[in-house]
């Protein structure tokens, strides 16, 4: 709902005086994929990803980026086989990573992003279908991790879409969405690897809320 831009990809790797030695296989791959992502090499990354998945078979954190890949490649895409096989391809990993990991906050708002794809594709059709389990899986998430910034981010984000949609209020979540910020300020990954991304775009829709 509402206005969709792509999601900023926050991935900053720091290696300074980390000794690259020590790293385990895992840690090495990770590393190389994100330097590839952030080197605008999407597909290079994407594969990267995929090998990591299939050498570490207990490992989520391949599979989610794997569905963020083609999640953040679905948001302006027109084509909608191009469309389909990017998110059944998103949709795929994520039901593998959900398999190693149960009641996982980022992978249940990452199934939420993947489902706001098909509704951003064709609100018409897919709004009825995703909307309410869309508003689902951000609490979900937030209930399971009360303090996680994107789960009560991504939540706001969507009540206002909703709120636009209805032709309803959107102050109230515009409080929420600044709380959020807040939330990123004090989060910490449990790891370099681990999902830290959407300050930027919370930011962002603050900054909307002024105007």
């Amino acid at each position: 709902m509402g206005t969709l831009v792509k999601f900023a990809v926050v991935l900053i790797i720091s290696i300074v005086g980390h000794n690259i030695m020590a790293q385990t296989n895992f840690e090495k791959g990770m590393t190389k994929a994100f330097e590839l992502w952030e080197a605008d090499k999407w597909d290079e990354a994407e594969n990267m990803f995929e090998r990591i998945a299939k050498a570490e078979d207990k490992e989520w954190l391949p599979n989610y980026y794997i569905a963020q890949i083609n999640s953040l490649k679905s948001w302006n895409e027109k084509d909608e086989a191009v469309l389909k096989a990017q998110l059944d391809k998103a949709q795929e990993h994520l039901d593998l990573a959900m398999t190693k990991s149960e009641d996982n906050a980022e992978l249940l708002i990452m199934q939420a992003q993947v489902l706001t794809n098909w509704v951003a594709f064709d609100g018409m059709t897919y709004g009825m279908k995703y909307g309410q389990k869309i508003g689902e899986l951000y609490a979900k998430a937030l209930q399971l991790e009360p303090k996680n910034p994107r789960a009560a981010f991504c939540k706001a984000d969507w009540d206002m879409g909703s709120a636009k949609y209805f032709g309803k209020d959107t102050a109230p979540y515009c409080k929420d969405i600044e709380a959020s910020i807040e939330l990123f300020d004090t989060f910490k990954p449990e790891t370099e690897f681990h999902p830290n991304w959407g300050k930027e775009r919370a930011e962002q829709v603050a900054e909307s809320c002024k105007e």
